[in-house]
């Protein structure tokens, strides 16, 4: 990519987790959570750099040193304002357009994050109003496959105007419910997928997290190799059962 345009993937991650304490630093695999995340953004094209942003609270060093072991840089900010974590992060990385990962989707998919970036990165350079672009704006990938891209000029905008502690909790709220304010674009897939529920939150998750890596790998893939979400949807249209280990499992929404 252009050398003047700075991509900068921030995985967001901490073991203060409601629902799942510690979830990030199970371990999945032949690695921790956290390290499987890491290593599927590694993968994606046209990042230039990946900050794992946690907090300043002691239980946390775990977090910058699993960083430090896979050799990606670090950044502590406020616990509950994400939004400024993110701010202070991207700012201290001279980020023009930020990638938004969570810790906490371990099946995040490289292919889909680099399929939007070409498609943002394409209509910022042909001058095509962009400020934001998503694949959960509508709904139509499963939770747990969430990506977020924007600009750091969005993400300035959105930081000194945020008010309301879900604003503050959830970083892009700001962003996506002021349409009147930024340009958003949405990313579909080709077929609504959005029952699917892969997002690690709860012990269930967990459950049916587990069950999908040592299937895949068991199977079909070497320990080195990446899946993604072509083959988690193959093992689950075959074995429609999973699904049901984790889909009562009520959806987190804004201000929760």
């Amino acid at each position: 990519m252009d050398d003047s345009v700075k991509i900068v993937a921030i995985i967001q991650a901490r073991m203060g987790s409601t629902r799942l304490p510690g979830k990030v630093m199970k371990t999945l695999g032949d690695r921790t959570v956290l390290a499987q995340v890491i290593r599927r953004v590694k993968a994606c094209q046209l990042i230039d750099q990946i900050v794992v942003a946690t907090t300043n609270q002691p239980h946390d060093d775990v977090i910058v040193a699993e960083a430090e072991k896979y050799q990606v840089n670090w950044f502590r900010g406020s616990e509950n304002n994400v939004l400024e974590r993110y701010y202070l992060t991207a700012q201290a990385y001279q980020a023009d357009v930020i990638v938004r990962i969570t810790a906490d989707c371990p099946l995040l998919d490289p292919v889909i994050v680099t399929e939007m970036l070409w498609s943002f990165i394409k209509a910022l350079k042909g001058g095509l109003p962009i400020d934001y672009l998503s694949n959960c704006l509508h709904r139509s990938y499963p939770r747990g496959l969430e990506t977020e891209i924007f600009t750091f000029n969005a993400l300035t905008k959105a930081y000194q105007s945020a008010t309301l502690g879900y604003e503050k909790e959830h970083v892009t709220p700001y962003i996506y419910l002021h349409p009147d304010k930024f340009y958003l674009h949405n990313q579909a897939s080709d077929k609504d997928y959005s029952d699917y529920r892969l997002t690690l939150d709860t012990e269930e998750d967990w459950q049916l997290i587990k069950i999908i890596y040592e299937s895949i790998y068991e199977y079909d893939l070497q320990p080195d190799e990446i899946f993604g979400w072509d083959e988690v949807r193959v093992l689950l249209e075959k074995n429609p059962e999973l699904q049901l280990i984790n889909d009562h499992v009520p959806h987190k929404h804004l201000g929760e």
